[in-house]
């Protein structure tokens, strides 16, 4: 990975490369931060970079002209974060439909509150026929090489915290094409005694059986060893085939609590 130039003809841009040097096709998602002449952060932007071969090189060009302040027409670009998924398991928010007939994905950043973490997982069934789910999101806890968590346990959201979305019970659900259902993710970054455990990845499965797909939470959790997963709700927010809300809303990115919850 790296940064291959930055220009400004004819518009304020930066150009920069991804080799795969693994044996599977992976899919990166680039974190950049632009700063000033004098070293001081402007912007991060995130670029994703899907299914790159084994072996291959792939170039990218990106626009600076949004990023930048109206008084700023160049900045000095630097990596800060690089994370990478099997290109068959990355999320998809848009595009085809995966043959799993449903997209996975997480958002993009948590909301955090006295040393809360809380985060949304998402489904939307782009399918042709219906989807039925009744339960909990299935969830590996992942490190930077994409290996397995030992010690890490997964457990019900109340568990963690109550009122963030991640309590109540498992409800059936069928999902038409074009319905959307959500399951929150809540963790406390306490540290006590022993090592913080910080993992990138998770590896999501809807429910039982169903195609895995690697999300990128950046998980915090401390030395407390828990995951709070929530179950899997409908979001009402859009019905199918309108742009707007319908019927009870749920919201695309739950709140952390502002009042101290319970342990």
């Amino acid at each position: 990975m790296r940064i291959t130039g930055t220009g400004r003809i004819p518009h304020p841009c930066f150009g920069f490369e991804v080799t795969n040097k693994e044996k599977e096709a992976l899919s990166y998602t680039v974190t950049f931060t632009l700063l000033s002449g004098s070293g001081a952060a402007l912007e991060t932007t995130k670029q994703t970079v899907p299914s790159v071969k084994p072996g291959e090189t792939t170039q990218r060009i990106v626009d600076m002209r949004e990023l930048l302040p109206s008084t700023q027409d160049s900045a000095r670009v630097r990596i800060t974060k690089v994370r990478s998924v099997p290109a068959g398991e990355a999320p998809s928010t848009g595009g085809p439909c995966p043959s799993s007939g449903v997209r996975v994905y997480a958002d993009e950043d948590g909301d955090a509150a006295m040393g809360l973490r809380v985060l949304a997982l998402h489904l939307e069934n782009c399918g042709t026929q219906p989807y039925r789910l009744n339960g909990y999101p299935q969830l590996q806890v992942l490190d930077e090489r994409h290996q397995v968590l030992s010690g890490v346990e997964t457990v019900r959201g109340s568990e963690v915290a109550q009122s963030t979305g991640a309590d109540g019970s498992p409800q059936p659900m069928t999902l038409q094409q074009g319905e959307r259902a959500y399951a929150v993710l809540v963790w406390r970054n306490t540290v006590g005694g022993g090592d913080a455990v910080n993992a990138p990845y998770a590896r999501v499965r809807a429910q039982s059986g169903a195609a895995p797909v690697t999300v990128i939470p950046e998980l915090d959790l401390g030395t407390t060893g828990k995951l709070g997963v929530g179950p899997w709700k409908k979001d009402d927010t859009r019905a199918p085939g309108a742009g707007g809300a319908s019927g009870s809303r749920a919201p695309d990115r739950p709140s952390a609590p502002t009042a101290p919850v319970q342990q």
